[in-house]
């Protein structure tokens, strides 16, 4: 019998989704059978759904060999930080992501992430140690594509991860902006409320009655002299997947630079201008995010309440508008 104590990092799962992480190279059908025949919660048979508390005893009636095989961790690779900090305490790291990192992995890079940076940093300090924990890993609460850069919001511990997703999902006390530079003349805020859904095999959203609501509002914040490109701000109310991009494209101003969206007249236009100037994507940039008045229920999260974290605009992004401003 081997005996595992949930931390306070543990604590709050069910019990299956915890063995889940907790058994790393266990395949499914092994962490139920392991629930049924051989787990006691705290010298008792428990259920999958039932919720651990921190000080909850695991019992394992396997060996400790075979255990220590299936919560084997896998080999993780330090990548080096090309991160910048834009506000931390010490249940918080909100980070500015560069230009073509991934925030998480994906089937081709799983070393050089944003994720992997950030638990390397707070390795570096001491404030995160993987072989301490069962399953808890620092993590993002927020994703940017490869492309776009700026303001990603991490949770240190897991009780701030979680209240930090929760904030997000109330939508209250969380206001999410970003630059981007579209073809076209924009000159009145525009608010855009209709359903997203992605076509998973073509990695393409659009609109569709079938699919998630999404909600931007944009506003125009400076003109070209001729008439051809807008910079302009978007509070992002939702966050799906592509957003921006399919919701400026569909009132007619393509993101420059977008291939995948900007394919109207005027967005191949701006496009070919783009090439110009040296870029081949699209230019974003989550720059601004402000918290209201938190409530006090969300004790990991004071050091945010009434604040404002920016991530200045990189220096390709303000090199390219000031050439097509003109």
């Amino acid at each position: 019998m081997v005996k595992v104590e949930i931390g306070s990092n543990d604590a709050g799962q069910r019990l299956d989704r915890f063995l889940r992480k907790y058994l790393k190279r266990a395949p499914l059908s092994a962490v139920y059978k392991i629930i049924r025949k051989d787990l006691k919660l705290n010298g008792k048979r428990a259920k999958e759904d039932t919720v651990l508390n921190e000080g909850d005893v695991l019992s394992f009636y396997i060996g400790e060999d075979r255990l220590r095989e299936l919560t084997k961790e896998p080999e993780r690779h330090k990548a080096k930080r090309q991160f910048t900090i834009a506000y931390e305490d010490g249940n918080v790291l909100i980070v500015v992501k560069p230009w073509g990192l991934l925030t998480h992995g994906d089937s081709h890079e799983k070393k050089n992430t944003l994720m992997n940076q950030v638990c390397g940093y707070l390795q570096n300090k001491g404030e995160y140690d993987p072989a301490d924990e069962k399953t808890f890993t620092p993590s993002p609460v927020n994703r940017l594509d490869r492309n776009t850069t700026g303001l990603v919001m991490f949770g240190k511990t897991a009780e701030a991860l979680r209240q930090l997703t929760r904030l997000i999902r109330e939508r209250e006390y969380v206001s999410k902006y970003y630059l981007t530079i579209v073809a076209g003349r924009f000159t009145d805020e525009l608010i855009i409320d209709d359903r997203l859904k992605k076509e998973e095999s073509k990695n393409r959203v659009r609109i569709s009655d079938a699919g998630q609501n999404a909600l931007s509002v944009v506003r125009p914040l400076e003109h070209s002299k001729d008439g051809k490109f807008s910079l302009v701000e978007v509070e992002l109310v939702t966050g799906r997947t592509h957003q921006i991009r399919v919701h400026l494209s569909g009132k007619g101003f393509p993101l420059a630079g977008d291939s995948k969206y900007g394919t109207s007249s005027a967005g191949r236009r701006a496009n070919d201008i783009m090439r110009k100037h040296g870029v081949t994507t699209q230019l974003l940039h989550a720059g601004r995010l402000t918290f209201g008045d938190i409530p006090e229920q969300f004790t990991e999260l004071t050091g945010l309440k009434n604040k404002e974290v920016t991530a200045q605009l990189p220096a390709e992004f303000e090199r390219v508008w000031k050439e097509l401003k003109g």
